[in-house]
């Protein structure tokens, strides 16, 4: 399982929309469904957003490993 699959089914488990994070992210709705469909590869810095968002690795979220695990750097230190 890649990124755009990633992206899609952590969206999905949390019931949101692709307007909502395409908001999170400042593009369109259309620009996002791109991004999941693979149309249109997402930048580098939309998927350390994402991954912060979901408080998941970035290995997770590209699809290098099946495990889950937090993400690292700030939002660890602060608990």
């Amino acid at each position: 399982m890649g990124y755009r699959e990633r992206i899609r089914a952590l969206r999905e488990d949390r019931d949101l929309t692709q307007r909502q994070i395409a908001a999170l992210l400042h593009v369109s709705q259309k620009t996002y469904s791109d991004y999941e469909l693979g149309k249109t590869r997402i930048p580098v810095d939309s998927l350390i957003a994402l991954a912060r968002f979901y408080d998941v690795d970035m290995n997770y979220i590209s699809g290098l490993t099946r495990q889950k695990t937090p993400f690292p750097g700030e939002t660890r230190e602060r608990q």
